[in-house]
């Protein structure tokens, strides 16, 4: 199982989508054909609740799976954390190899997303629980990367995993991002680069 993680805001939507096309994964299916949907709709958001439910689940049907949460979540309109340890260890009990992907995103639009959506910052939660999470030996995703390279992003992360995907570059159709961002007029530094590049 993959497990998807980072702070709210980061791209568990996104990544949820990237990561559940293929036909050989069972992921967020109902995700692919929506824009957004509430994290206590996540195929897994049972589990994660409860982790001691995790035997209960058939996992017969798929070599692959995918999990996405963010962290803090809301759970009935109040934030909520992940029981990381306790989800890995048990499915791990359960003789899953778990593989744990963290989703980052530029600072700011965390920050200014967060404030705008939850009205105060929140991606410093996640970071306190990070060193329990490099326990895990993870590998970092990253929205602007995947923008910026796209397929051959997704096809070298998928390799790094050894996790089957098949991109949809619909999925990146519109960059998250843009809206936080406007051209900057001049700099303080712009003459003298200028002056380099003319050397």
């Amino acid at each position: 199982m993959l497990i998807l993680t980072g702070p709210q805001g980061s791209g568990n939507h996104f990544f949820s989508k990237i990561f559940s096309n293929h036909p050989e994964v069972c992921g967020w299916q109902d995700l692919l054909d929506t824009y957004w949907i509430g994290h206590d709709q996540e195929p897994f958001a049972d589990l994660w609740s409860d982790p001691h439910l995790i035997p209960s689940y058939d996992w017969s049907h798929y070599d692959y799976y995918v999990t996405s949460i963010s962290c803090p979540y809301r759970n009935d309109g109040k934030d909520a954390w992940p029981k990381y340890q306790e989800f890995i260890t048990g499915l791990q009990r359960w003789g899953i190899c778990v593989k744990l992907a963290i989703i980052g995103r530029d600072q700011n639009v965390l920050a200014f997303q967060e404030q705008r959506l939850r009205d105060k910052v929140t991606y410093t939660e996640f970071l306190d629980r990070l060193p329990t999470l490099l326990e895990y030996n993870p590998i970092f995703l990253s929205q602007e990367l995947t923008y910026l390279y796209k397929e051959d992003y997704i096809k070298a992360v998928g390799q790094q995993l050894d996790f089957p995907v098949e991109f949809d570059p619909v999925v990146i159709q519109e960059d998250a991002n843009k809206k936080y961002f406007k051209p900057v007029e001049a700099n303080w530094l712009d003459p003298l680069i200028r002056q380099a590049s003319k050397q």
